[in-house]
């Protein structure tokens, strides 16, 4: 009778198909496809999800960069829907504006539009190659114009505790027990409209100010909602804000973010377990702790204001964005028409329900000891957390400690159990793993018989070693070949890879089983891979113990799965016989088979009954076997071989020769075509309870793992990012991914390989030949323009790919036909290269007549007067026309450096301690307001006294079509495959050389 779950071809070939299909279908749905927004879009009490998609919109009408008149034409608009949403709601508010106090009818929320903090702060440079020095660092000079909004908890202080200075201008600390923190950043980059980075973020942040000030839902604890201004640059917002009273107010924060344009709104990190539950109340949660891990370690190389909330003052809290698809990010396609209020509410639903569960959180949790000495608010301290979702709907969270401590118990006691086990098999004498032969009732010098119990041990890793050379092999091919092909075929990659490894390992497993089958491949697979595993595990645990990376938690599940496996092994194993009576039933095969005549029905392997060893009974039953012997008729010729009243070791039987009462034995089970005689006795259908417990815990977890590391690195190779690391860790996660199929495959028929060998094929010619780009996956280049002020010059750069910048330059008519000079980038990577030539002059400063040169009115543009103040300072007095951003460059560095109005910042150094700075950016909030600048340097003997350098003017609007002239002629004329995104703070830097 066919049994459906016996472990033969075609059970195996339908369920491990259905199986693996459904799990990676499934997991690309989630990746892919966001959940739909509500119907209904006042569905929850305080929130109007279409509202928010119509503020979006008006959001992202232009590009917005915080040195574009555009940027505060967005600010006024925040700030008057921000008063519309009070006052619709009912609320009474009071207004702060510069420090002055506008009472309303009530303050149960306060506005503060902060035209006041200002912040003065520096970054390290790089180590040098000796690694013992580090180069000069920045200084920054920034003035802000964030917009915060408190809205009062039902248990927080009801005092305007901010205004509250004692004698040393200190500000009091605020009371209670603290509150929560919502950021989002209302700048756009100049060359993206701003849609999820930042729009939705802002929009969302609106809609949590509506949804806690609705009557009916006011939070326990207090909500701060901040709307930065400058994040695109330095994370300046966020500094300024943290130079405001009301930063030291909350103890907890969520930023909102965007590093992609749509899709899922991604919990990319976390500073503890304890705040990271918050966001387990999600109704769609998604995100892993790998990308938290991705930031730790420098792997993701952009940062948020995250750093700031975390690093600077002290907070705790979560980071969620959106990541994909990266080609769009700070290009014009990041605009509400590539995004979706499918996304929206995906972020918004999220941030709802992660502030509600920290404003109702009034535990002290989230407080620590009250001391706050070095300028932190003091949130005492979480434990690490480890973090995943499952399928969009249900998140996963425990302590690192906890993963840690469950991995070391497993690595110990695990081994043990197999070790217990495998004795007791080995004392039943059914250990037929590593057995090459059986003897004759237990006596050494008796004839042994053949068990074949080595057949299939090294079948597992010569397979599991060539597939996974086969597609590291792909991984160096493809990166030598076509190595940005996954910037818009990440699938086509994916799908090279699995078929590749899958159809290897099948034919050289598979080959062996046709040559020589074996009932032990499926064990001595398990017993490998437990191997892996177990070292696997091993390797992760040191790295959560000695690196806090907690992004190893597959490992945990795959070797917990593995060993549950193994074990099913093991046990059915006692299902076997006993060796020694195997190889009595074999030798009385043979003799029956030489025609000595036999009375009984033959078992399995020749006899019914199988009389036991010497050593296989009790005392007691060696005393009634004996007694029993006495009384029986001495043999015969005639005698039976095996005596009636023994054990009966196996319950099933062959053909027998002849009729015994009328009842003909029943017929032989065969094992499974030419693999051992004694595996009949196995269980058939055990093979389905390893194959579903190997496979669907780890193809959900590394495949969830492998597509978020696949979303975040496919498109970075623009970026110059190395792309071999990409393949690699394709080509590592699918060695994972299939490493649950290979025990089973010797079982799979060549209609599924022949397929996906196909498959293979195809997908390895498209890999190598076809051309990386599209018009939905866009290469980026980055744009910047430089005017010498002093000669009239422009040169227009484009930095990427050296190819692929030369094929676009072909197209755009300033500079086809014209040398153009390439040479390696020296910002971003030695992977990049710029390319320059003359082009079409910017006209970033108005009123420039029409028909007049406007290199003509350059040296307007930028104005400046340096005074030297002694043998090694000076006074520098910048202004330039229609910008409120520059930057001083210097031949050497610098030690000291100062703006006239600029407030104390002890949260920062002017000036890095170790280096020095070679560059100061400055940042005004009010237009065409000069700065004045003081700076100072050391003198050696081998510098002298003075400083030479440059200033620059910095225009980043590009708005106006016209303005910035190079910039429209490449967006017109550049193929669709193209987008362009800025490379500095601005697209045209004026610059003018100074000597001191």
């Amino acid at each position: 009778m066919w049994n459906p779950f016996a472990f033969t071809p075609w059970p195996v070939n339908v369920v491990t198909t259905v199986v693996y299909a459904a799990l990676f279908s499934s997991l690309l749905v989630v990746q892919n496809v966001v959940p739909s927004a509500p119907k209904d879009p006042s569905a929850v009490k305080g929130v109007n999800i279409a509202e928010a998609w119509s503020d979006l919109q008006r959001l992202t009408s232009s590009f917005h960069p915080y040195n574009s008149r555009a940027n505060d034409d967005v600010r006024d608009w925040l700030l008057l829907r921000i008063g519309t949403i009070l006052e619709t709601n009912g609320v009474g508010f009071s207004t702060h504006v510069a420090g002055q106090v506008r009472e309303g009818p009530s303050a149960p929320v306060t506005v503060f539009n902060d035209l006041v903090s200002n912040v003065t702060f520096s970054s390290i440079g790089s180590l040098d190659k000796s690694g013992d020095h580090r180069r000069p660092g920045q200084s920054v000079y920034f003035e802000g114009t964030n917009i915060i909004v408190y809205v009062r908890g039902s248990e927080d202080d009801q005092s305007a505790w901010w205004d509250q200075v004692d004698a040393n201008g200190t500000v009091a600390r605020p009371p209670g027990h603290g509150g929560i923190l919502v950021n989002a950043h209302y700048d756009s980059v100049s060359t993206g409209f701003g849609a999820t980075d930042d729009g939705v973020g802002v929009v969302t942040v609106l809609q949590l100010i509506k949804y806690y000030t609705t009557p009916g839902n006011t939070p326990k604890k207090g909500l701060v909602a901040l709307l930065n201004n400058g994040e695109e640059d330095f994370l300046n917002g966020a500094r300024a804000f943290a130079q405001h009273p009301i930063s030291r107010f909350a103890h907890t924060f969520l930023n909102l973010e965007g590093a992609g344009a749509g899709g899922r709104a991604t919990l990319f990190r976390s500073t503890d377990a304890q705040v990271t539950r918050s966001y387990a109340n999600s109704e769609h949660p998604f995100g892993s702790v790998v990308s938290a891990d991705g930031f730790r370690r420098g792997l993701i190389r952009s940062q948020t204001d995250y750093v700031i909330f975390n690093g600077i003052l002290g907070l705790r809290g979560l980071d969620v964005a959106f990541m994909e698809p990266r080609a769009r990010y700070h290009t014009d396609e990041d605009d509400a028409r590539h995004t979706n209020i499918d996304s929206l509410w995906h972020m918004l639903s999220a941030a709802l329900a992660t502030t509600k569960s920290l404003t109702s959180d009034t535990s002290t949790t989230f407080e620590g000891e009250g001391k706050g000495d070095d300028g932190k608010v003091d949130s005492g301290k979480g434990s690490d957390g480890v973090w995943f979702d499952l399928y969009g709907k249900a998140f996963v969270m425990f302590r690192l400690n906890t993963m840690i401590a469950v991995s070391i118990t497993l690595l110990i006691v695990v081994p043990l159990i197999v070790a217990v086990l495998v004795l007791i098999l080995y004392q039943q004498q059914k250990m037929y793993f590593f057995s090459r032969g059986a003897h004759m009732l237990g006596l050494l010098e008796a004839e042994t018989v053949a068990l074949h119990g080595w057949r299939g041990f090294t079948r597992f890793p010569i397979a599991l070693v060539v597939s996974s050379a086969a597609v590291v092999g792909l991984a160096l091919l493809v990166t030598k070949v076509n190595p940005f092909i996954a910037y818009s075929s990440p699938l086509a990659v994916w799908g090279m890879m699995t078929t590749c490894f899958f159809s290897v390992a099948w034919f050289l497993i598979k080959s062996a089983d046709s040559f020589r089958g074996s009932a032990l491949y499926r064990g001595y697979a398990l017993f490998w891979t437990f191997v892996v595993a177990w070292a696997l595990l091993l390797w992760v645990t040191l790295l959560e113990e000695r690196l806090k990376i907690a992004g190893g938690y597959p490992a945990l599940f795959l070797f917990a799965s593995v060993s549950v496996s193994l074990l099913v092994t093991l046990l059915e194993c006692f299902a076997l016989p006993r060796k020694s009576a195997y190889a009595i039933a074999k030798e009385l095969e043979g003799t029956q088979g030489n025609g000595v005549a036999t009375r009984r029905p033959t078992t399995v392997y020749g006899t019914t009954l199988i009389t036991p060893l010497a050593d296989e009974n009790s005392d007691v039953d060696r005393a009634a076997t004996e007694e029993e012997t006495e009384l029986e008729d001495p043999p015969t010729e005639e005698s039976s071989l095996i005596r009636r009243d023994r054990r009966i070791t196996f319950a099933n039987y062959l053909d027998a020769p002849e009729e015994q009462g009328g009842l003909e034995a029943p017929a032989k089970p065969a094992p499974y075509e030419d693999e051992q005689e004694w595996s009949v006795t196995l269980p058939s259908w055990t093979w389905l309870v390893q194959f579903l417990v190997l496979a669907t815990p780890n193809v959900i977890l590394i495949g969830q793992v492998a597509l978020l590391v696949t979303a975040a690195l496919c498109q970075t190779g623009a970026d110059g990012s190395s792309t071999l690391i990409i393949y690699l860790a394709i080509a590592g996660a699918t060695i994972f991914l299939l490493l649950p199929l290979l025990p089973f495959l010797a079982r799979v028929t060549t209609h599924l390989p022949l397929v996906l060998f196909l498959v293979f094929l195809g997908s390895l010619v498209y890999n190598l030949a076809a051309f990386p780009f599209s018009a939905d996956s866009r290469y980026k280049v980055y744009f910047l323009q430089t005017v010498d002020l002093d000669s009239g010059l422009n040169r227009v750069q484009l930095t990427g790919i050296e190819q692929y910048v030369r094929q676009i330059l072909e197209a755009v008519p300033s500079a086809s036909g014209k040398p153009i000079g390439c040479a390696p980038d020296s910002l971003r990577s030695s992977r990049l290269v710029t390319c320059s030539w003359s082009g079409i002059p910017p006209r970033v400063v108005p009123h420039t007549p029409s028909g007049v040169p406007p290199e003509v009115g350059y040296g307007n543009w930028l104005h400046y007067n340096v005074t030297r103040k002694g043998e090694s300072s000076a006074i520098f007095h910048v202004s330039g026309h229609n910008t409120r951003a520059a930057k001083i460059l210097f031949e050497r560095p610098i030690t000291e450096f100062s703006v006239d109005g600029a407030g104390a910042s002890p949260l920062y150094e002017a000036v890095p301690s170790e280096g020095g700075s070679k560059e100061i950016r400055l940042w005004r909030r009010e237009w065409e307001k000069p700065w004045d600048v003081h700076v100072k340097w050391n003198v050696t003997e081998d510098s002298g006294a003075g400083m030479d350098g440059k200033v620059v003017g910095i225009w980043s609007d590009a708005n106006e079509k016209g303005s910035v002239g190079a910039l429209d002629e490449l967006r017109q004329y550049a193929p669709a495959w193209v987008a362009v995104t800025k490379q500095a703070d601005g697209l045209v830097e004026g610059v003018k050389a100074f000597m001191v």
